[in-house]
């Protein structure tokens, strides 16, 4: 059994795999992995169809002006590439350059060269998908506590969930067990707060069935029920918050009974939640797409951290922590530049996904030109898919690295083949674990695909073709890593300092000389280096906890051993809760409770009009809802769905008897977006007006004979953009709150 990890989902869960001719024929949860200890859930078991995927690449492709593709050798398309995108900074600036991705659920190392090939060019612009989902969050966090913060589930007394369906999402380690342990433990409650009847709201003691996207209202009406009667924790907000003030204040003028109406949720219920939150010694709450991509989202986000923030939960067993980073890629600052042409802000360094197309489909001198596309597939996770592809097809230039030629890749010029994340060493920076935060590096399991490269040697390649770093650096600083890593270190910084363009190269510079001289053929981990010595810098006490002592840059050397040599994972950091106060990043010291912006939209929740439907769109649409056989598109083989193979839609039975259709009947769904075609599921576990589709589905795959088809809808056929349809601050856009029209199909 080969040792890796599942690639589907943030936890990244260690895995066993047996190989037989390439396949991946036994999938079990790998128990010597620190994090998640055995645990996988059943997703991870299919994971030969996305390794064995028939439409996986293996040479470059150049578009011809017929719009067919051909394939060219790797140096004639480095060559070219390279060309053309100096030619691009050259003409218009390297801020005209977009770079977009920087790898999926797995596969960061890529994403971590990047950012050398990006100072190359002068590229500062870039997205994710991040930023159709996270960046209300990371703002808020930001404004409140300077850097990011998680929940501690497995030892809560209360968890929250917020729009949040662990069951099938996960999010948090040992997903299911977690919610099993709470579910059994008369001791400890679930809330879950989620228009769906989900599989964690059956397992939940408080179900907060809320009106589809009035998520707001319930959580103001629950900070306001704390405030009115008097539970909220008033030593803690004195000792270690600041400016209350104003957001006590506004909670007091929250009208609860009005409120309550407004999200569909019973007083009395909502009054019994508040007490359990605030009598409850812990309290874990987790938010997730369901409100980040729905009306009020980046207020959500304050609300729920106010709520936790005022009883008191931080800093303790149970509750809210800072967790420990190797990439602090969860960024909350503001840029002071915002987008070139939209004027969107500019949040963790990362545009809004939703003002792409803008930035590209217009005349103003300063628009995007090029973009280059990395581990990633915007024309179909992005909202509007028809305007994307039209904005790809605007550009002097669209590089894509992937796999796969996927929906992205018919619109480039030149695809660059990847390797697939189990055929290079690759890792994921979603560590976030608490009090052992554990990161691991996973060693290639199966020879590559012959024509294939992994993307760090891509990058690399390009940055060579742009002669960008000086050879005699290069190879002085490669003899001295072979002779003595010390002095290299010392070498290494000294030049990245002396030079600001070596400092911001100094992911390449790190593979093209430490990374040479790593065991076999690790070099994509010589970015870890850095990323070592700067964490044991950064929790020189938590390092040394998970065993990494001594002077200097001893415990750095140490953890980049570790992280090389130990196969199952390494825990990189030990916390105490004693020290999560030293992490909080406000400028006194303390979490600010005023952010002005968010205070003024609590405030007009009051005379804001109720939802988006209308007479033509009576229907509230949640586009990309989590099922058992849906996951992140890497698994674009539809073979690997046992169950819902085409992905139908969801309605109530008080809808589809309305509409005179049965279960399994076909519907025409329209929005502001979009029409398509789809079969319906008669559920329990919805309201009136509300529908889902599921994620994942609508990718085009190739039959044995080579034949095309795609299965399912893609929900981003139906989504839209624009100011009504995405959130006023951080631009994140309504995929869970498309207003619909459904009509029965004979």
């Amino acid at each position: 059994m080969e040792t890796t990890a599942c690639i589907l989902c943030e936890c990244n869960c260690g895995i066993e795999v047996r190989i037989e001719d390439g396949h991946f024929t036994r999938i079990r949860g790998d128990k010597n992995h620190p994090g998640s200890k055995g645990y996988a859930c059943e997703k991870a078991l299919r994971l030969d169809h996305y390794q064995n995927s028939r439409d996986r690449l293996n040479a470059p492709q150049r578009r011809r002006e017929d719009g067919t593709f051909e394939e060219i050798d790797w140096d004639t398309a480095i060559s070219e590439v390279a060309s053309k995108l100096s030619g691009v900074r050259d003409a218009h600036g390297g801020d005209s350059i977009l770079y977009y991705g920087g790898g999926g659920q797995g596969n960061h190392l890529g994403g971590a060269y990047s950012t050398a090939l990006r100072a190359a060019l002068g590229s500062r612009f870039r997205s994710s998908a991040l930023a159709q989902e996270k960046t209300g969050e990371f703002w808020v966090n930001h404004e409140m506590f300077g850097t990011g913060v998680r929940g501690d589930f497995e030892h809560t007394e209360v968890a929250v969930f917020v729009g949040k369906n662990p069951w099938q999402s996960h999010g948090i380690p040992e997903a299911r067990r977690t919610l099993k342990a709470i579910a059994n433990d008369p001791a400890r409650s679930m809330v879950v707060i989620d228009p769906r009847r989900t599989e964690t709201a059956d397992l939940a003691d408080y179900f907060l069935q809320v009106k589809p996207g009035t998520d707001a209202f319930c959580l103001a009406t629950l900070g306001a029920i704390l405030v009115e009667e008097n539970l909220f924790d008033r030593s803690f907000i004195r000792d270690h918050t600041s400016n209350s003030k104003a957001a006590i204040e506004a909670l007091r003028k929250v009208p609860i009974s009005d409120f309550a109406g407004r999200c569909g949720i019973d007083e009395d219920l909502l009054r019994r939640t508040a007490r359990r939150v605030a009598g409850a010694s812990s309290v874990a709450v987790y938010e997730d797409l369901g409100v980040q991509q729905a009306p009020h989202s980046t207020l959500v986000s304050y609300l729920e951290k106010l709520i936790w923030v005022l009883t008191g939960n931080f800093a303790k067993p149970g509750a809210q922590f800072v967790p420990t980073v190797l990439v602090p890629f969860a960024r909350g600052n503001t840029s002071r530049r915002p987008s070139p042409v939209t004027g969107a802000k500019v949040i963790g360094g990362m545009i809004p996904c939703n003002s792409i197309a803008d930035e590209i489909l217009t005349d103003h001198p300063d628009r995007f030109r090029a973009m280059f596309i990395e581990s990633a597939n915007p024309v179909h996770s992005l909202s509007d898919s028809r305007r994307m592809g039209e904005a790809l097809d605007e550009l002097d230039l669209v590089v894509v690295i992937d796999i796969a030629m996927t929906e992205s890749a018919r619109h480039a010029d030149y695809v660059l083949p990847a390797s697939s994340q189990y055929e290079k060493w690759e890792a994921t920076f979603f560590n976030f674990d608490f009090p052992d935060n554990v990161f691991q590096l996973r060693a290639p399991i199966v020879e590559p695909l012959e024509g294939t490269l992994p993307e760090p040697e891509i990058h690399a390649r390009i940055v060579r073709e742009l002669a960008v770093l000086d050879a005699d650096l290069v190879a002085g600083l490669l003899a001295t890593a072979e002779s003595d890593r010390v002095k290299f270190a010392t070498d290494f910084m000294t030049a990245t300092t002396a030079d600001p363009m070596i400092g911001r190269m100094a992911p390449i510079l790190l593979y093209e000389t430490l990374g040479q001289t790593l065991p076999d053929g690790a070099g994509a981990a010589a970015v870890l280096w850095a990323l070592a010595h700067r964490c044991a810098m950064t929790y020189p006490k938590a390092v040394g906890r998970a065993g990494f002592e001594g002077d200097g840059l001893e415990p750095g050397e140490a953890l980049f051993d570790a992280m090389i040599s130990q196969r199952s994972g390494v825990v990189f950091t030990r916390s105490d809760w004693d020290e999560v106060w030293s992490q909080i990043n406000t400028t006194d010291g303390a979490i600010n409770l005023e952010i002005p912006v968010l205070i003024d939209a609590l405030d007009r929740l009051h005379s804001e009009p109720d939802g988006l439907t209308s007479s033509e769109y009576p229907f509230i649409l949640a586009a990309g809802e989590r099922r058992s056989f849906t996951a992140n598109t890497i698994f674009r083989d539809p073979a690997w769905r046992k169950r819902d193979r085409h992905g139908a839609l969801r309605i109530s039975a008080p809808d589809a008897e309305r509409l005179g259709i049965e279960d399994g009947g076909r519907v025409r769904v329209s929005t502001g977006g979009g029409t398509i075609v789809t079969s319906i599921e008669i559920t329990d576990t919805l309201q009136s007006g509300h529908i889902t589709l599921p994620n994942g589905f609508g990718l085009d795959y190739p039959d044995q004979s080579g034949i095309r088809s795609s299965t399912g809808v893609s929900v981003n056929d139906l989504t839209v953009t624009g100011g009504r349809f995405e959130d006023p601050i951080a631009g994140t856009p309504y995929h869970k709150h498309v207003p619909a029209r459904v009509e029965a199909l004979t």
